[in-house]
């Protein structure tokens, strides 16, 4: 195990935002039987507000509370919000449940809705895989020509070999595959970068935010992807650290918000998404 040392700046803030009382969502759902196959929604009473599906951080082994006082924040900025679960390593999770999970949502939730799938941390993992499912194998379990319409992944997991190497929260991406014996079969399924370096696009509108004072994931995750796609706006914010891209009220997470509504602003008519969703299906 490695312990992690990190500076005054970044410890208050993480303290202060993981520190946040939960909010109770409007609404509650299930897209499974599974207790962890459920979701929290903040509905809108605007026909056209724009859909975000949020998947939490936590490098994929705690729950989504920390996330609600964002997602509810975010409703409040004139977005639908919808915020689910998912088996997660060290439980009922790992390698493949959670993938199953993340795969399950996508193709359950959004209802063919055009929206934004936005992640934090190891969800901005999640959210970049999930518009990588093109570009699996036909024979992948998770391989699907329906993508996101759009992927905004904030200061992502982008790299699980780097994770790997830099033993990042005491070799969280090693329990996620599985352990030492699992971890090379079965990154290539499921590692970002891994899929993006023979195409160099996934083909779904990308925008990766970090903050330039992020001290829980390194910085060399985001140049190192951003490298490789070759069509991804890329979002720097000076002086942000990890954990205000997701603290309401914060100038990273305004600027997460602005960023949201410039990609919502993107989104196809209501009547080509329609056709185009009903074409997919024939």
């Amino acid at each position: 195990m490695t312990s992690r040392t990190i500076s005054a700046f970044a410890a208050a803030e993480e303290q202060r935002v993981l520190s946040l009382k939960p909010v109770l969502a409007e609404v509650h759902g299930r897209y499974g039987d599974h207790p962890h196959q459920s979701y929290d929604a903040w509905p809108s009473d605007d026909p056209d507000a724009p859909l975000v599906i949020l998947l939490h951080g936590g490098y994929w082994r705690y729950d989504r509370m920390h996330l609600t006082p964002f997602a509810a924040w975010l409703s409040q900025q004139g977005f639908e919000v919808l915020l689910p679960g998912f088996r997660r390593s060290g439980g009922a999770g790992g390698y493949p449940e959670t993938f199953d999970d993340v795969t399950r949502i996508l193709d359950t939730l959004p209802q063919g809705r055009p929206h934004v799938l936005a992640g934090h941390c190891s969800g901005g993992h999640l959210a970049l895989w999930c518009a990588a499912r093109g570009l699996l194998p036909p024979s992948s379990r998770w391989h699907t020509r329906t993508l996101p319409t759009s992927v905004l992944a904030l200061a992502p997991i982008t790299d699980l070999t780097a994770t790997r190497r830099d033993r990042l929260s005491n070799d969280a991406a090693l329990q996620l595959l599985g352990g030492e014996e699992r971890f090379a079969e079965r990154l290539p399924e499921v590692d970002p970068l891994t899929l993006l370096r023979d195409t160099g696009t996934t083909g779904v509108p990308t925008v990766l935010l970090h903050g330039a004072a992020d001290e829980e994931v390194p910085l060399t995750q985001f140049g190192d992807y951003a490298a490789v796609h070759r069509d991804l706006r890329t979002v720097v914010l000076p002086g942000t650290g990890h954990y205000t891209l997701i603290e309401p009220e914060a100038p990273g997470a305004r600027a997460v918000a602005d960023t949201l509504r410039d990609m919502a602003a993107a989104f196809p008519p209501k009547d080509s998404g329609r056709a185009g969703q009903e074409a997919a299906h024939r």
